[in-house]
């Protein structure tokens, strides 16, 4: 008899609109996932408002995301793909695990601090709270494994440590996850700042490339990437993050390796590399452009992949909450 398969969970908020460094970095090691795990993909809306959101480009994007998964590969058939605010289980386990985690364990998030300097008139509750809430998406679908990046793992580990507290008080309750940081998954940086990681929050200005840029504004941005003063390609982190980066793109989106990358443009000036660059990220996003803009005419198709994953992540969620309520001491909720 088979093992059963070990679960992943994972979400993007849609404060933005989704980045090249989020494709590269996590849905194309999504995609490949899909057939060795149990998977969950969740558009985590309720992270979202902790920064203050335009109603109706919260929903537009919400969508947009959604149509995004899909079109980058994610199956709705193999994953389950939903939307966080439709399974109202993430902010009853929430509240439960903010009973049990320390307001020292919060101080000391790094997101906190951060987020904190860039909304300084805005430094809410959710805010601070936000990690708890973090761990009840994880915690509540039991996932064995939550992919994230280096700068990531802190997450997993204030979920690990809350879920230990709880099954040390009550007993076993709830499956420890790991930080599942794939050897594939490449970490991209701005075009602009190239010492920065490519963010959402940039997107108005040259460093950041989104999914659904036109080619036009692709090839623009690429042209004006921060290189240096050299003209050699050469991958060297430390002395050449700009055209380090470069490479980074350049290689996820063609499958060359660095050496090769290094060959081709030997000889030859920044301005051919850029170019060639800017062409390969074309061609890798075209695809999933077109995709999504197809998806999105079909409003009636979202709809329905949205509704059935909510319906089969709240069956999935109902088991953990069911077990927690029991265990905290809550009287069975009664069927209305």
């Amino acid at each position: 008899m088979d093992a059963p398969k070990k679960r992943i969970f994972s979400g993007i908020k849609p404060s933005g609109n989704l980045t090249l460094g989020s494709y590269i970095g996590a849905i194309k090691n999504w995609v490949a996932l899909q057939d060795e795990y149990d998977c969950l993909y969740c558009v985590v809306d309720m992270h979202a408002i902790t920064v203050r959101q335009d109603p109706a480009l919260l929903r537009r994007r919400t969508l947009e995301q959604l149509a995004q998964y899909i079109a980058c590969g994610l199956d709705p058939e193999r994953n389950i793909m939903y939307i966080q605010s439709h399974v109202p289980a993430h902010a009853e386990l929430s509240w439960v695990l903010g009973c049990y985690t320390m307001f020292g364990e919060l101080s000391r998030m790094t997101q906190f601090k951060d987020k904190s300097r860039k909304n300084a008139d805005n430094i809410n509750a959710g805010l601070f709270t936000y990690p708890v809430l973090m761990a009840a998406d994880i915690l509540l679908y039991q996932a064995d494994l939550v992919p994230v990046g280096e700068d990531q793992k802190q997450h997993v580990e204030i979920a690990r440590d809350i879920a230990n507290r709880f099954n040390n008080v009550y007993s076993q309750t709830f499956t420890l996850p790991e930080p599942f940081i794939p050897k594939t998954g490449a970490r991209v940086m701005s075009l602009a700042d190239p010492m920065s990681k490519m963010s959402k929050s940039e997107q108005d200005g040259d460093g950041c490339i989104c999914l659904l840029d036109k080619p036009d504004d692709i090839m623009r941005a690429f042209k004006r990437a921060v290189t240096d003063s050299e003209t050699c390609v050469r991958f060297d982190k430390e002395n050449k993050p700009g055209v380090s980066n470069l490479m980074t793109i350049y290689s996820a989106a063609t499958g060359k390796s660095f050496e090769d990358i290094e060959n081709e443009f030997a000889g030859r000036g920044y301005g051919d590399f850029k170019a060639a660059v800017g062409e390969s990220v074309v061609e890798l996003l075209r695809p999933v452009r077109e995709k999504t803009e197809d998806l999105l005419k079909n409003k009636d198709y979202l709809e329905q992949i949205y509704t059935e994953g909510a319906r089969r992540a709240a069956f999935l969620a109902s088991k953990t909450l069911d077990k927690v309520y029991r265990k905290v001491g809550f009287v069975k909720q009664p069927r209305i």
